[in-house]
């Protein structure tokens, strides 16, 4: 009886249930008739538009951004609270890292049902009659907290039915230094995302709306400030989808075989402890077993000095990789190589490091190595069905076969996504010739550098290599690891920091992918202790049998 009895008093249930209705209210400006017409012809005509209330720009894409959106300051502040109560939870892979709290769809709290009522009814139906675009009632939204050195890397936002992305700022004072930046891209006769040309600062209670396209690249830069958090709530108003383009195919990096070399060159470079057929027999072992290994001091010290010196002289020019919706870095114009570098290149395309890599891994990189056929001969039947955890497609990786120039089985793979993704249909090709092949570049990681993996991303057997240089003090907070992840999943199956002097080996299947993380401003740390040091090196090499 008790338990009813509260129930009936009209003044605590009247009150609580006024408390509820809580009611937003967007810019009537907006709304107004004139404004709302000149509004619909901008966007048919695709010409910009400018008022104090709104302003809609086409350059690089359709967007828009409206001051002021919601009426209420009161409003807004209890919305920030109910905001800053949810729960959040990280948010991280190779294009982002930031906090995000649970679907809005379904939430009670007042302030947000009343937000979501009206974007999702009030300002749809008013975005439909401007874009002339059917929008759906589907409530797709939710709240994203950027702290220091949170990051949205650059994307089109493009999924199945999303029109129109939005974001509404619920930030602090903020300007272009603290980062968090709203960056939109040109893009180039592919299609392809260029570089920056716009960049929205965040500003409380301002909403920010553009159109879905195979053209709309943006990214949330990096945030810079220690103390601010740049809290949003953003979604997407869903509708008949646009026909894409066909997906663009990025040149096939070319592939060479080994060049002939003696092993001298071995002696000259490499630390003697590796040159050890006992001890290369152990790396073997171990790399059948894991599929990777990580061999330090790799060269000899006072080589793997000369490459340092000759790095830090300056005298390389780079050219920047892109596209950055996969990857941004700079890579070495090798024509430009003072000799140290050009000779070092020229060991890890040498036919006497085709083989050495053979007799660590295993794989049949060279034609004195023995192949997976030669030593099934040699084995006894069970080995072929000790492969189930090794993939299919003839790596028999078994580790039970120690001394065997067997193919591991790939795990994964330390280079960066876009080596893997350039070559995509270079996968069919290279089945026809049993020459074995490499390709590689000389690398420079600073910050604000990655890769990402991307649709197109094809996988193929390969074995990867890394040697890295000028990475003292490195911390894997900075980012610049590399990443290997199977396909489908987050989790990551293998991480590969960077280490001075460290030959990463990784071989990985066609199930697995692989990515650098993003470079971010804790790496300015570095120039505490190397004042004139900006990131670090990697020659990077793909081997295929």
């Amino acid at each position: 009886m008790d338990g009813k009895r509260p129930a009936e008093p009209g003044l605590g249930l009247t009150g609580k249930k006024r408390k509820k209705e809580v009611m937003a209210v967007f810019s009537e400006a907006v709304t107004e008739e004139i404004l709302k017409k000149q509004m619909a012809e901008a966007w048919s005509r695709r010409t910009p538009l400018r008022h104090e209330a709104i302003v809609m720009d086409m350059d690089p894409f359709l967007h828009c951004v409206i001051p002021n959106f919601i009426q209420s300051q009161n409003f807004l502040e209890e919305l920030q609270k109910e905001l800053l109560n949810l729960d959040f939870h990280e948010k991280y892979n190779d294009l982002y890292k930031f906090q995000q709290s649970d679907d809005l769809k379904k939430r009670k709290e007042p302030h947000i049902c009343a937000l979501r009522k009206i974007l999702f009814k009030d300002f749809r139906a008013w975005l439909s009659d401007i874009s002339k675009i059917d929008l759906e009632s589907t409530i797709d939204m939710s709240c994203a907290k950027y702290e220091f050195s949170d990051a949205l890397l650059c994307h089109d936002d493009e999924l199945e039915g999303r029109r129109i992305a939005f974001i509404l700022y619920l930030v602090p004072s903020w300007d272009r230094s603290l980062g968090g930046t709203l960056d939109l891209y040109s893009v180039d006769e592919h299609f392809q995302p260029k570089q920056i040309v716009k960049s929205l600062i965040p500003s409380w209670n301002t909403l920010v709306f553009f159109e879905v396209s195979p053209v709309s690249f943006h990214q949330v830069s990096e945030v810079l400030s220690e103390e601010k958090s740049r809290l949003s709530i953003s979604g997407w108003f869903h509708g008949p989808s646009l026909t894409r383009p066909p997906n663009y195919i990025e040149p096939l990096i070319p592939r060479s075989p080994h060049v002939p070399q003696d092993h001298e060159i071995l002696y000259d470079w490499i630390n003697p402890t590796y040159l050890d057929m006992d001890y290369q027999i152990q790396i073997q072992e171990e790399f059948e077993e894991r599929s990777e290994i990580l061999l330090k001091e790799f060269l000899k010290p006072e080589k793997f000095a000369e490459v340092c010196e000759a790095l830090e002289k300056g005298d390389v020019k780079w050219s920047s990789r892109g596209p950055p919706n996969k990857r941004f870095y700079e890579k070495a114009e090798e024509s430009t190589l003072p000799d140290t570098l050009k000779a070092c290149m020229a060991l890890f395309r040498s036919e006497a490091l085709f083989l050495l890599l053979s007799n660590f891994t295993g794989l049949k990189l060279h034609f004195l190595a023995p192949s997976e056929e030669d030593e099934v001969e040699d084995t006894k039947e069970g080995e072929a069905a000790s492969a189930p955890d090794s993939t299919e497609e003839g790596t028999s990786c078994s580790s039970s076969e120690p001394k065997s120039n067997q193919e591991a089985t790939g795990n994964n793979s330390q280079q960066s996504s876009e080596q893997t993704d350039p070559e995509p249909a270079e996968n069919e090709a290279p089945k026809e010739s049993s020459v074995p092949t490499c390709q590689g570049e000389l690398r420079h990681w600073k910050t604000g550098h990655y890769t990402l993996i991307h649709d197109n991303s094809k996988t193929e057997f390969a074995l990867d290599l890394l040697l890295y240089c000028g990475c003292e003090g490195w911390e894997p907070e900075y980012g610049g690891f590399t990443s290997y992840i199977a396909k489908g999943e987050d989790e990551e199956l293998l991480t590969v920091n960077p280490e001075n002097n460290s030959l990463a080996l990784v071989y990985r299947d066609r199930e697995t992918l692989k990515f650098v993380k993003h470079i971010n401003h804790r790496s300015l740390e570095q120039k505490k202790t190397f004042p004139n040091r900006t990131g670090f090196w990697a020659f990077s090499f793909v081997y295929y049998e």
